[in-house]
């Protein structure tokens, strides 16, 4: 691997501008708050049509996007473990790696968000903003677990932000944040397994062991590699000039 996309790899660049980001999640908020909110009440006829006397297509919307959200911060987290050594060679690269490892992960955020915001429009919990956006506030639905959940999102938030500061902080700094993304994945998969309505399903609960188990080869095998390169690096003859 050349130095120049050693470089490259080690010191990531975020993939998009603070204005694309801010626009895109902007947009996020904004078109789930008008699904969740404003078109109950302005159309609810349709609302009712569509929808029936107890809507269940927000708490299903949720749902479904609450485990795409945890698929796309398993493959982020799997991509960022693979970044560094061999097996990025194989597939994707090295370089295509790290962007899909970005890429991946502010997807994943985005649904993150549009799991809780659309849970405004459930008519059987009846959160509202704040419960939603204050971790542990809501005491209706396993207030512990959500809370997990919730408590995932903002770490998940801070290892994203710390790309567009990492000039600032430094390079020692920012390596100690993005250790949080371990933090965020655990939080998310406790939070899953302990207060999603699905995780009693075989096949529910097999992605998240498997999501779990993965991350952990993944994790030690880049120890030991790690370790590895240690070793040949002590053991190289030094050049005296």
């Amino acid at each position: 691997m050349s130095t120049e996309v050693s470089n490259k790899i080690d010191s990531p660049r975020p993939i998009a501008n603070w204005q694309t980001l801010l626009m895109g999640a902007a947009a996020i908020i904004a078109g789930t708050l008008l699904s969740a909110v404003v078109l109950p009440n302005f159309l609810p006829g349709l609302t009712a049509s569509v929808l029936g006397d107890s809507p269940k297509a927000y708490w299903y919307l949720s749902r479904g996007s609450a485990m795409v959200a945890f698929i796309l911060l398993w493959m982020s987290m799997a991509l960022g473990l693979i970044i560094t050594n061999r097996m990025a060679r194989i597939w994707p690269g090295g370089l295509a790696a790290t962007d899909l490892h970005q890429y991946v992960s502010l997807l994943g955020l985005g649904l993150g968000c549009f799991h809780g915001l659309i849970l405004l429009g459930d008519h059987y919990m009846k959160p509202d903003l704040l419960q939603i956006m204050v971790p542990f506030a809501n005491q209706n639905y396993k207030p512990g677990w959500v809370g997990l959940g919730q408590a995932a999102f903002y770490t998940w938030v801070l290892v994203l932000g710390s790309f567009y500061v990492r000039k600032w902080i430094g390079r020692r700094t920012w390596r100690w944040i993005h250790f949080l993304s371990y933090l965020t994945f655990a939080l998310a998969l406790i939070h899953g397994l302990m207060s999603g309505t699905d995780s009693q399903n075989l096949w529910v609960s097999a992605l998240y062991w498997f999501a779990g188990g993965s991350l952990l080869v993944l994790l030690f095998y880049r120890i030991l590699v790690t370790i590895e390169t240690k070793k040949n690096i002590q053991a190289s003859p030094t050049i005296v000039k």
